[in-house]
């Protein structure tokens, strides 16, 4: 069965750094969104003191601020090793089709993670699903460096 993606023609590797930048800062919008009048632009980094001493926020909330926060950072935390990754596999002469499945799996392994993070962890027996996606994630990364090493060694 064909892909509904050509992975082989095209390499698209490059646009995934970018979108994985857009995918640290979409957790941040979100808290944004969620702490309202509270968000201060002038020191982003009291949002979540500002919410946590509004009575009008309810607990659900505050927690899904705080863990929006944290799966941003998280993103940023990783976004310059896979960046390099990207860069490796594609100095290294890794082929297409590859690189291009690699990135994407990496892409989807963070949107699957901000959602787990922020939104399925409401749900306390769903905690521990987000190091298993986190791992998966970190090891599609390693995987583009282990490619990019065979690739220079064949």
């Amino acid at each position: 069965m064909a892909s509904l993606i050509d992975f082989a023609s095209t390499n698209w590797s490059y646009y995934t750094i970018p979108a994985a930048f857009v995918l640290c800062m979409v957790p941040h919008a979100y808290a944004i969104k969620l702490a309202g009048k509270n968000y201060d632009l002038g020191n982003p980094r009291k949002t979540e003191e500002h919410c946590a001493k509004d009575t009008t926020l309810d607990k659900m909330n505050l927690r899904r601020i705080s863990r929006a926060k944290a799966a941003s950072a998280n993103g940023f935390e990783t976004i310059g090793l896979y960046a390099a990754a990207v860069v490796a596999g594609n100095v290294a002469g890794v082929a297409t089709e590859r690189i291009n499945k690699l990135t994407a799996a990496y892409i989807a392994s963070r949107i699957l993670y901000i959602y787990v993070y922020v939104a399925l962890q409401d749900n306390a027996r769903l905690a521990a699903l987000r190091p298993f996606v986190w791992l998966g994630g970190i090891t599609t990364l390693m995987s583009l460096f282990v490619a990019a090493g065979n690739a220079l060694n064949n």
